[in-house]
Order: C-alpha cells, then sequence, then structure tokens
C-alpha cells in the first residue's frame, strides 16, 4: 500500500493471473456491497442481498465487516413494504474513516476535510504568498494547515485515512491515481520535487496531483460534469482535464488536458511556456487584467475587482472578458472535435466570471463547430467554482474508500 493508506494505482489497475485467491473474492464481494449501499442508501441486508445476488449469509457476514471498520452504520428500522420483519437501514456513516484534501495555489492554502457521506465537515482556507518562497516554507505552512484539520476532524469523530494534495502543475502519476512526484509548477516556481522527501509532517506526506484533474474529478462526483467532458478552470493559468466516460483521461505521462497551451493564434504572443499563441496568454487571468489596462497583483483581489467593474459596465473590463471567451471557444471547439463531448465544463476563477465569458465562447463556438450537433446548453458553469480541487483532492479518499473498502485495513495483495 502506498503512504498514508493511498492504494497504489499501479498494482490496483494490474491484471492478476490466475484464479482469484478467497482474499480477493472477499475484497472483491466487500467492494459490491460497499458501492451498492453508496448507491442507493439506506438499504436493509435483504435489499443488499437481492441487488448483488450474494446470499443473505454472505452479505450479513461482509456488512458486519464493514461497520466493524466504520465504513457503515446500520440506523432505524427500514420500511421496505415487504411482508415480515423489517431489516435495519445500512447507511454511510457522519463520523469515522474520511478524506482529507489539500491545496497549494499561487497565493492560499487550503485544506478540506470529507466524511463517508462526501459531506464537507472542516474546511480552511489561509492566504498565503507561495510564489515568492521556497516549497519548503509553503510545504512547512500546508503541514501546519492539515494538522489544524485533522485535529479540527478528530474533534468531530472523522478519523482522516488518506492525505491528496492539489498543485498548479504538471505531476508524474501511476496508471490510474495520484503521485508523489512534481515535475514542474512554473507559477510557484517550483520544479522536480519529491513530495515524501520534501515534506515536514507530521504525518505521512499526502500523494499529489494536478488541480485540474481535481477539480474535474470533483465536477464529476458533486457538480454538473457527467460522462465525458472536458473540464477549464483559471487561477493564474490555465488549467484542463478530460473525463471519457466517467473516467479521468491522464495521457501516457500524466500530462493530457493542458488546455492552456493549445494553440489559438499561430504566430501570436509568447508564453510562458517557451511557445507561441498559446491560448493562456489570451483568455489568462494575467490577460483580462492587461488587456483591461488593470494593475492588481493578488490573484483573488484581480478577480474580485473584475467582477465590480464588469457589473458596473467598465467598456475596457467587459472588452477583455469578450476577447478572453472568444479564445476560450477557439481552444474549446478544437477540443469538441478531438474528443466529442457531451459537456464542456468552466471552473476555477472563470466560473465567478461566466457571466461574461459564456456568450462570447457560445458564439466561437457555434461559429467553428459545425461537422457535429453542439446545443448552446452543452457549455455550463460550475456550480463549485474556486473550490473544486481542494474538494476533488479529499474526494480521492472518499472514492477509494467506496470502490475497495478493503484498502483501509488489508495490505495490497497484488
Amino acid at each position: 500500500m502506498a503512504a498514508d493508506g493511498q492504494q497504489s494505482a499501479d498494482s490496483a489497475s494490474a491484471p492478476r493471473r490466475g484464479p482469484a485467491s478467497q482474499q480477493d473474492m472477499r475484497r472483491q464481494n466487500l467492494a459490491l456491497v460497499m458501492r451498492t449501499v453508496v448507491a442507493a442508501n439506506p438499504l436493509s441486508r435483504a435489499d443488499v442481498a437481492g441487488r448483488t445476488g450474494l446470499t443473505r449469509t454472505a452479505v450479513s457476514s461482509l456488512v458486519d465487516e464493514l461497520i466493524g471498520g466504520g465504513l457503515l452504520v446500520e440506523g432505524e428500522l427500514a420500511r421496505s413494504g415487504r411482508v415480515g420483519r423489517p431489516g435495519r437501514a445500512l447507511v454511510l456513516p457522519d463520523s469515522g474513516p474520511a478524506g482529507l484534501g489539500l491545496e497549494v495555489g499561487v497565493e492560499h492554502l487550503g485544506a478540506c476535510v470529507l466524511d463517508l457521506r462526501g459531506d464537507v465537515r472542516v474546511e480552511l482556507h489561509r492566504p498565503a504568498p507561495n510564489a515568492a518562497r521556497s516549497a519548503e516554507q509553503t510545504l512547512a505552512e500546508l503541514a501546519r494547515l492539515a494538522a489544524q484539520a485533522e485535529a479540527e476532524a478528530v474533534a468531530l469523530g472523522l478519523r482522516v485515512v488518506g492525505r491528496v494534495l492539489a498543485v498548479p502543475g504538471s505531476v508524474r502519476v501511476p496508471l490510474d491515481g495520484p503521485g508523489h512526484y512534481l515535475e514542474h509548477a512554473p507559477n510557484l516556481g517550483w520544479h522536480h520535487l519529491d513530495l515524501p522527501t520534501a515534506w515536514p509532517g507530521p504525518g505521512a506526506a499526502p500523494a499529489i496531483e494536478n488541480e485540474a484533474n481535481l477539480g474535474a474529478l470533483a465536477e464529476l462526483r458533486q457538480g454538473v460534469g457527467s460522462g465525458t467532458f472536458v473540464h477549464i478552470s483559471a487561477g493564474e493559468g490555465i488549467g484542463g482535464a478530460l473525463v471519457l466516460d466517467g473516467r479521468l483521461f491522464r495521457g501516457v505521462q500524466g500530462f493530457a488536458g493542458e488546455l492552456g497551451h493549445l494553440t489559438v493564434r499561430p504566430d501570436g504572443r509568447p508564453c510562458s511556456c517557451g511557445a507561441r499563441g498559446c491560448l493562456e496568454p489570451y483568455a489568462g487571468l494575467a490577460a483580462v487584467l492587461r488587456t483591461a489596462d488593470l494593475t492588481i497583483h493578488h490573484s483573488a483581489d484581480a478577480i474580485g475587482e473584475v467582477v465590480v467593474r464588469a457589473e458596473a459596465g467598465d467598456p475596457a473590463v467587459l472588452r477583455a472578458l469578450r476577447h478572453a471567451g472568444t479564445a476560450l471557444g477557439t481552444a474549446l471547439a478544437a477540443a469538441v472535435h478531438l474528443i466529442d463531448p457531451t459537456t464542456l465544463v468552466l471552473g476555477g476563477a472563470y466560473a465567478d466570471l461566466a457571466r461574461w465569458l459564456l456568450p462570447p465562447m457560445r458564439t466561437e463556438l457555434a461559429a467553428l463547430i459545425r461537422v457535429r450537433p453542439w446545443p448552446e446548453d452543452a457549455l455550463r458553469a460550475s456550480p463549485l467554482g474556486r473550490r473544486g480541487p481542494v474538494l476533488g483532492a479529499a474526494l480521492t479518499t472518499v472514492r477509494r474508500l467506496h470502490t475497495d473498502p478493503a484498502s483501509l485495513w488489508q495490505p495490497d495483495t497484488a
């Protein structure tokens, strides 16, 4: 098992050879029962047996194990309408195992604890000048914030069993899950960071994942994303993520979804990546501020100021947002042609600016997408906004416990 209870995605997805062992079968059946309850709780034990095809005796044993691990509880009597003695309702608990999500932004730190129901129980945010200081300083403050969040969770009867960190950068990941090595986070000035080595404690280092990927996962579980969709978000830079048939697509090396570096103007403005004409110099927050002739150094303050001026009808700000929306539409039209998604989701800081960005985006998409139907309402603003990455980080552990509950107490058997 990987550090801090995070099961290795490489081993989880590797094919097993030979017949399944008794331990493997039990692990699979625990997962089947857990997924069944998660999908339709409350259910009685008899309901679970009927839905899974397992015997009542087997279900009872599996449920007892899940209850013993704090993953399920039995509530009040379930009235199913059937003749005979009613069963007790199996539900997800509001105490016990929980997931901790952490986030490092250019100008802030965040922490969030979710229970097994996916409810936010602790949420902390702190301004922090992360771009102007070393990774060691930022991680030391983040570790203190994580410890505070875990202490508050303990006071609520929760036990953090997995930590995942969202970062605005490129992360080397296993086949399907967070990793521990950051390749580059240019807006933070971080490069080639091995998190287990750099983490100051207390506790094990969190797993690490790109913030846009985690925002997309949060959108899939708690927002407006479903099936196959593209999630695009903005902070200091532009992040993107691709979800194909309900699964995050990371690419061969984990770098898929770099929408901010799609070319929208050949031979156009230079980009921080070293190329020219990328989307980011035309639709990133810095580009909006430059076009609107605004000088605001903190992105959180800048977003609020742009909203205030746009609501007041400031012509320069409205023009800047219109230009950014057009560039976004150009880039996303290419994504639509490439992967044929059902939905495009505008998240992060873009969600705060959606009122002004969506109209020019829709105009550009309508002009460029001609080879397939493209309904206007397929472009949507995220209800999660800037909270998406830290929620997705916490949800990673929660979803692992939903789909492989045995990972809580059993070592990986691959």
